[in-house]
């Protein structure tokens, strides 16, 4: 009997042994689990806080300049001095411009041929280089004169936006309504390479006007309120500029003006002296100078809803 006790109690320890086992292998697993789980979650913020996701910026109005509504403007770049250079387009009415940024004063203007309908504008070894629209055809001039200095061939079939980094750069960057950043020759004007931008890997169609801003290319995205900061390298968009209110508030403050009408959004400068960036568009009677600020940690509910507000679904 004693001994049957003795083997009863044996098997009951061993259950309990065993039970514990279980129960701490288990606490062991739901831990690792969680453990799996917060390092996820931590990968997943630090993929965030990396930049892999495009960052926001709002805005808001610095100072406002005259700007001559009769300029559909297709190329914008800041000399110094308070000196614009710009390209307005349209058949028959497109011109190469001196403007005074402080007045919105036409200083000189060049017209082109009525077949020409002036694009992008860069400013390369004191050549003002602009490009023509549904055409390889580039035009030079003298930027001190304004006397052509011939032309060229992009090899394109559309001229949309060109940029560079500086003045004696070893290359110009250029668009042709897809989604491309097109890389040229200053001389030949060939192209030497071809980056397309995306959005994780999205597609970003309509690149209009350009320019090089701190290490990024910053365009203007046909008919969106938005401009898109671009690394040139990879392609990446790493922020989105959301500019929507801007055309609406001259609308309004325009309202009754007989004549007056807008088109999009287009024109980005910049003073790298003074940091200063302007944005205008196309038969806007006012060029804005922006004061930016970025958007901290936005939802994935906002970069969704920017998205749809900046990317263009589809090709011309």
């Amino acid at each position: 009997m004693r001994s049957r006790n003795l083997s009863m109690i044996s098997a009951a320890v061993f259950l309990i042994n065993f039970l514990v086992l279980l129960s701490l292998a288990n606490f062991n697993d739901i831990s690792e689990a969680k453990t799996q789980k917060r390092k996820l979650l931590l990968s997943s913020e630090n993929t965030r806080g990396s930049g892999v996701q495009p960052s926001l910026y709002t805005y808001s109005v610095r100072n406002a300049f005259p700007h001559d509504p009769d300029s559909f403007t297709q190329g914008l770049l800041y000399y110094k001095d308070d000196i614009l250079y710009e390209s307005a387009g349209l058949y028959g009415r497109s011109t190469l411009r001196e403007v005074d940024l402080t007045t919105g004063r036409v200083i000189r203007s060049r017209p082109l041929a009525r077949m020409d309908f002036a694009e992008g504008l860069a400013l390369h070894d004191d050549r003002l280089i602009q490009l023509t629209w549904r055409s390889p055809k580039g035009l030079l001039y003298d930027r001190r004169t304004f006397e052509p200095l011939g032309e060229f061939n992009t090899g394109l079939a559309d001229g949309w936006g060109v940029t560079n980094e500086d003045q004696s750069g070893k290359e110009l960057v250029a668009t042709d309504s897809g989604s491309s950043l097109l890389f040229l020759d200053p001389t030949t004007f060939k192209v030497k390479r071809e980056v397309q931008v995306h959005d994780e890997g999205t597609p970003i169609n309509w690149i209009n006007e350009l320019e090089w801003i701190d290490n990024e290319i910053w365009a203007n995205i046909w008919q969106r309120e938005c401009i898109a900061r671009i690394d040139p390298e990879t392609g990446r968009v790493k922020g989105w500029v959301l500019l929507q209110g801007l055309k609406n508030s001259l609308l309004q403050e325009n309202r009754g003006i007989r004549g007056q009408r807008m088109d999009v959004l287009n024109g980005i400068a910049y003073d790298k002296e003074r940091q200063r960036l302007f944005v205008t568009g196309k038969l806007w009677p006012k060029l804005f100078e922006l004061e930016l600020r970025q958007i901290e940690w936005p939802p994935e509910m906002d970069l969704r809803n920017a998205r749809k507000l900046c990317i263009v679904r589809g090709n011309l």
